[in-house]
């Protein structure tokens, strides 16, 4: 299985969408020190999360919903879990 996830920093009050096989893993490692976006805050929290059964589909859905960017299209799937 595959998932895609909403990540939110109340510290920078902004979301970051990923994809995954272990997002509790994926986790530990945008929380922990690198490079990249996610390295900007340190109080990351899963807020959403949609399961796949392979990888090019969650990577296709994470590439969905970065290209619409929208924080208001966001927050309704969060509120929804749908």
């Amino acid at each position: 299985m595959y998932f895609v996830y909403i990540l939110y920093s109340f510290e920078l009050d902004r979301y970051y969408i990923g994809s995954a096989e272990n997002v509790e893993l994926r986790l530990k490692k945008h929380l922990s020190n690198h490079d990249g976006f996610t390295s900007k805050a340190k109080d990351w929290q899963i807020k959403y999360i949609e399961k796949f059964s392979d990888k090019k589909l969650a990577q296709r859905r994470e590439r969905q919903l970065k290209n619409r960017k929208s924080r208001k299209m966001l927050e309704a799937l969060i509120v929804n879990k749908r």
